[in-house]
């Protein structure tokens, strides 16, 4: 396996498109690095510049010690696994697997076919027809799949077809593997089991691996480390929980979680050495006992600033209560999703003309609380994020560990 790197990659498509601009990021041999991302920022672009499908602009691919900006995909030394599948349909299970290695024989097989009566030549070719039918049948055992060896691809199910083409790949033993987006077109459950397969084959393969998807759940599930991309540029790398805790900018505080972050704009005041955050109606005091040094100075300097809170769901607590409460708010929607419901409040803004807010907060399902209720809502400031409302940058957490 080896160590992927890209130094200032750009690609532009005619009418001056940057799909990718100036991405810098470094592949740790037998790391699982995640591309993640909205539809259009780049991804994909990225993926297939590293594989070679597409030719840069700008930049240095290099995959191990070798220089690969210019090189033929053939020859980079790479496999990858498309989104929809890319299976031979007239060829079975067995010959789309064997397929790339014949494939990287071809030349000494052409020439041994010609001297068939030449019975060293014929030792030769069995042998090497006897270690690609190993090596399918190894990873074929690895996936479950040596049942379906003989079957056509038109009879397999879609994670029947998604195994093969990670059989196919497995084979070649590359230095990479890529994946782009390559569970998009299963059912939920299946793409839950083959989320597992692929940290299993991970490990066991000890494998460099680059996995696109739109997904942030696929994102933190299975990657050590996560690029986040948007425009063509890289916002943020880092581990689940540091881009999960630490967001760089807002757009990474949405993009990662699910129900996203929320977003309420207020000021920061200062009472008796206390700081409190005052927007949407709610006034949260802002706990700095678990902050850094560092950045309970960073929170100092925003006293009688406009900032932009920024809290997780599960971090909003609510209660029933009557109108006359502090922090009082409306609910307005009630989902209940089995093991949690999702509440969405509305905020009392203390302008009257100003857009109602609303945030969501994440409770137990079993809680009594309903559509029309009045709640007090409260932030828990230990878990909250504050951002510039002109830049999107975190004013606090300035770095991810």
């Amino acid at each position: 396996m080896a160590r992927v790197q890209l130094e200032g990659v750009s690609k532009v498509f005619p009418g001056n498109i940057k799909a990718v601009d100036g991405v810098s990021l470094e592949v740790e041999d037998k790391e699982f690095l995640v591309l993640v991302g909205p539809s259009g920022c780049g991804k994909s672009t990225t993926l297939r510049l590293i594989a070679g499908l597409e030719s840069l602009n700008a930049g240095e691919i290099r995959i191990g010690e070798q220089v690969v900006s210019h090189v033929a995909p053939k020859d980079r030394n790479i496999a990858m696994v498309f989104q929809n599948y890319a299976l031979y349909p007239h060829m079975s299970v067995y010959k789309n697997m064997a397929f790339g290695l014949q494939l990287r024989y071809g030349g000494w097989l052409k020439r041994f076919w010609k001297r068939l009566t030449d019975s060293a030549g014929v030792a030769e070719l069995t042998a090497k027809q006897q270690g690609i039918n190993q090596q399918v049948r190894r990873a074929a055992q690895m996936l479950g799949i040596e049942h379906l060896l003989d079957r056509m691809p038109r009879q397999l199910s879609g994670g029947e077809r998604q195994r093969v083409a990670l059989g196919r790949a497995i084979v070649r033993e590359p230095a990479a593997f890529l994946f782009d987006e390559p569970l998009s077109n299963l059912d939920a459950k299946l793409r839950v089991e083959m989320r597992r397969e692929l940290k299993r084959l991970h490990r066991e393969l000890d494998a460099t691996m680059i996995f696109v998807t739109h997904d942030q759940v696929e994102a933190m599930t299975l990657g050590q480390r996560i690029v986040v991309m948007d425009k063509g540029t890289v916002q943020q790398i880092g581990r689940p929980m540091d881009l999960y805790q630490r967001p760089k900018n807002r757009f990474v505080a949405s993009f990662i979680g699910s129900p996203p972050m929320n977003f309420v704009d207020g000021k920061i005041s200062e009472t008796n050495g206390e700081l409190w955050f005052d927007g949407g109606g709610v006034k949260t005091k802002m706990e700095t006992d678990r902050l850094q040094e560092k950045e309970q100075a960073r929170l100092r300097q925003q006293v009688n600033r406009n900032v932009t809170l920024g809290v997780r769901p599960e971090n909003v607590s609510i209660r029933k209560t009557n109108a006359s409460s502090n922090n009082c708010a409306t609910v307005r929607d009630v989902e209940v999703l089995g093991d949690a419901a999702i509440v969405h409040i509305e905020l009392s803004e203390d302008d009257a003309k100003a857009a109602k807010k609303t945030v969501l907060a994440k409770t137990d399902a079993r809680s009594d609380v309903a559509t029309q209720d009045m709640v007090e809502v409260k932030f828990d400031s230990h878990q909250a994020c504050l951002f510039d409302p002109k830049t999107d940058e975190n004013l606090i957490h300035t770095e991810s560990k």
